[in-house]
């Protein structure tokens, strides 16, 4: 995947909470940082989003997108 985002960040999900519309997800990136995402909750089931997954996070301005 090519993005134009620069800053990211390879790491591992440690925690879903699916919720009705949204979903927190909680990734691992190394060295004791957490970072924490929301998306849709469809977002989640179509990335098929699990704990143990590796994903990136890529920033952009204040949102933190899922790639995986």
């Amino acid at each position: 995947m090519k993005l134009s985002a620069r800053n990211q960040l390879g790491g591992t999900i440690v925690s879903l909470d699916k919720g009705p519309v949204t979903s927190k997800v909680k990734i691992d990136v190394g060295g004791g940082a957490i970072i924490t995402s929301t998306v849709t909750t469809e977002t989640a089931d179509d990335l098929g989003l699990a704990v143990g997954d590796t994903v990136t996070a890529i920033i952009k301005a204040s949102d933190v997108l899922i790639g995986k």
